[in-house]
């Protein structure tokens, strides 16, 4: 389970909206300083927080810390089919039509045919599978801020008895 700490920003029935900050890994890279990347961070210039949706059977409400999570196989499918398809596809579509003995431009457009094709495909399966409960981010756990926000460490709730007022 790949787990991202954030925050309800709005509760409805069966789900809560999360705001979450998005960040990178430069800190932990040996080539931040000669990194355009790590440069945009610095500035601030990705900074952005992500919304998401992901469904919860406790008991929250707006301003509550939570922890989400999606399983690893479903991202893994997610990236393999709106990266690798299309890929596949430009290359296969250019190689069958090069094979079939058409001229350069008419493999160059088999190729983008190809690419189109297969991300109006993936497209239309996101759509389908767009309200699919198994495929949708949960949420994990609540998390408290110890002594009311005043700058301790998080609690993060583990025993069943801290759960408490949390779950129906």
């Amino acid at each position: 389970m790949i787990e991202e700490p954030g925050r309800v920003i709005a509760v409805e029935a069966g789900a809560v909206w999360v705001e979450t900050r998005r960040s990178s890994t430069c800190s932990g890279c040996s080539a931040r300083n000669g990194c355009g990347q790590g440069l945009m961070d610095r500035l601030g210039v990705r900074e952005r927080r992500g919304l998401i949706r992901a469904l919860s059977d406790c008991h929250l409400s707006v301003g509550d810390s939570v922890v989400i999570g999606i399983r690893e196989s479903v991202l893994l499918r997610g990236a393999l089919l709106v990266y690798l398809f299309p890929l596949i596809a430009l290359f296969a579509s250019s190689l069958l039509a090069s094979e079939l003995g058409a001229s350069e431009p008419y493999v160059m457009l088999a190729g983008i045919s190809g690419f189109v094709l297969s991300w109006l495909a993936v497209r239309r399966r996101s759509q389908r599978t767009a309200c699919d409960p198994a495929l949708q981010p949960v949420v994990l756990r609540p998390v408290l801020v110890g002594a009311a926000g005043r700058g301790q460490a998080n609690t993060i709730l583990t025993r069943e008895s801290d759960l408490e007022g949390f779950t129906e």
